[in-house]
């Protein structure tokens, strides 16, 4: 967890680039990664020299090369703990004309962030920003793992606007109950397919090393888990730089970040290939049927994204692969045959587990959509027998523009560090979700339709057309309100009326 210091000293590093006139948080965000990830190359190249000193042995691999490089500058000079000592002018040309030359031949490093420098731009626009950055950088602790992930989280928690083509970030606490609620497990293959900043895949190996520590002493599960459990597509180049940092800093060596346009490419290789997917994928409304990827019009012969996403997912899981995604309220509900359609793939060929309604706060101040968690598992099959509904009605902000928390952190999330009181939870629903969601084949199927969750059976919803909109079945009961008899409402009017005209007769009386 950061302390107070840390935020102050992140705080100050996002101002300096801010009065150093960068102003667009994802280049801020993407030059700090730079910048973290060249100290990260100093760290490893450090650990191998005390390695070879050690066993008296030459280096086995080097980061930095031996010798000049093509400007004739000493590959030594390029690492983080040289340049940082010198004068800023110095710095910043080293930095520019011979550091980012060096990062976009690198592919050395054997992370997926090497791989995605090609295009690496120094945009630091003066010596003394760039000097002020790299003290400030260079005091903030990143020994510990969790820390660092940490400091990576409260940056990017700073890009507060919505990106292009309907990309926003999801909030944490949506994205860790979604983890909770698929339980991921030490052989699964996870993929986001519009990754982003890479927040699932990071909460899901958070999930891992929480529950499932046994991970970390067996060879092949470790192996696994560094280099083919977690997978992302996205096609921003610089959302890929970032995601892979974010994996990188919380301790995931190599994940298979890639640059994919999901919609566009066929998935060759990539069908039933992955047993958890978890994502928020972008909405932008339609692509033409020539940009659209033909497995998927196979599916479903749409245009609308979250319709063609939705197919997608379908697409990359195994059979008892399962799924937690977002999606716009209008799948729950539209009407054209292609929303039908795939609505009854997923409870008449698929088991739709749940169906979880946000409340339409949730993701501001980025956007006011209303939407939905879906949760389905791949059968090919069939297997919905019920679907189980929850109206989540606070997630433990306000949900207005300012998203303020309504309780101390250690009660906030879908796991909270201090048990809720009874009234706390009109504040946070997320603990009860869970509760409720680990009885939905039990106790769950008793609940009255008036309460916040309970199950529909699959014959009730096929006879209404498919409708997983929650409202459709949710009962309101309306409480009766006893009013009092015109005749006494008179009475006590005519009551009124006498004192107000003997008041006003007393006023006259006084006034002559």
């Amino acid at each position: 967890m950061l302390t107070g210091e840390i935020r102050i000293q992140i705080d100050r590093i996002w101002d300096v680039f801010w009065s150093g006139g960068i102003s667009n948080p994802l280049e801020v965000i993407e030059q700090i990664t730079y910048l973290l990830f060249l100290r990260r190359l100093d760290d490893l190249q450090t650990l191998e020299e005390n390695k070879s000193t050690r066993l008296k042995k030459p280096m086995e691999r080097r980061v930095f090369p031996e010798g000049k490089d093509a400007r004739g500058r000493a590959y030594d000079d390029l690492r983080w703990s040289r340049f940082k000592h010198l004068a800023p002018a110095e710095m910043y040309n080293v930095v520019g004309e011979h550091v980012f030359p060096f990062l976009r031949t690198l592919g050395g490093d054997d992370s997926t962030y090497a791989h995605h420098m090609k295009d690496a731009r120094f945009t630091i626009p003066t010596p003394a920003v760039l000097a002020k950055v790299v003290d400030l950088l260079d005091a903030v602790p990143m020994e510990d793992r969790d820390t660092k992930g940490d400091i990576y989280e409260y940056m990017l928690g700073k890009i507060a606007s919505a990106g292009q083509n309907g990309q926003f970030r999801t909030p944490r606490h949506i994205i860790r109950l979604m983890v909770e609620m698929t339980a991921p497990q030490p052989t699964d293959l996870i993929c986001d397919p519009a990754c982003g900043t890479a927040g699932f895949l990071v909460a899901a190996g958070e999930y891992l090393r929480q529950h499932h520590q046994n991970i970390f002493h067996d060879e092949k599960l470790k192996e696994h888990f560094h280099h083919r459990m977690f997978n992302g597509f996205d096609f921003d180049n610089t959302m890929l730089r970032i995601g892979s940092m974010n994996m990188l800093l919380h301790g995931v060596e190599n994940p298979d970040i890639r640059y994919q346009d999901s919609l566009a490419q066929d998935h060759a290789g990539e069908e039933e290939k992955y047993t958890l997917v978890l994502a928020n994928p972008p909405f932008a409304g339609s692509l033409d049927y020539e940009n659209t990827a033909k497995d998927l019009l196979q599916i479903v012969k749409t245009k609308k994204t979250e319709l063609l996403f939705l197919a997608l997912f379908l697409r990359l899981l195994k059979p008892g692969g399962r799924a937690a995604v977002i999606v716009p309220e209008g799948v729950l509900f539209g009407s054209s045959t292609a929303h039908k359609e795939l609505r009854r793939l997923l409870v008449e060929e698929q088991k739709l587990d749940a169906v979880i309604s946000l409340p339409s706060g949730v993701f501001k101040p980025y956007a006011g959509v209303s939407t939905a968690i879906l949760l389905f598992t791949k059968t090919n099959s069939g297997g919905t027998e019920h679907v189980w509904f929850y109206d989540v009605e606070a997630d433990g902000r306000s949900l207005d523009d300012k998203r303020t928390p309504l309780l101390s952190d250690d009660k906030l999330g879908p796991v909270p560090r201090i048990a809720l009181a009874e009234e706390e939870h009109a504040k946070n629903n997320l603990p009860d979700i869970l509760a409720r969601w680990a009885q939905r084949d039990r106790s769950e199927h008793e609940r009255a339709r008036t309460d916040q969750s309970f199950c529909i059976p699959k014959t009730e919803i096929a006879a209404l057309g498919y409708d997983l909109s929650l409202n459709r079945y949710k009962e309101i009961v309306y409480q009766e309100i006893q009013h009092r008899s015109p005749k006494e409402i008179l009475a006590d009017l005519d009551k009124l009326e006498s004192e107000i005209q003997r008041e006003m007769k007393e006023l006259d009386g006084m006034l002559r």
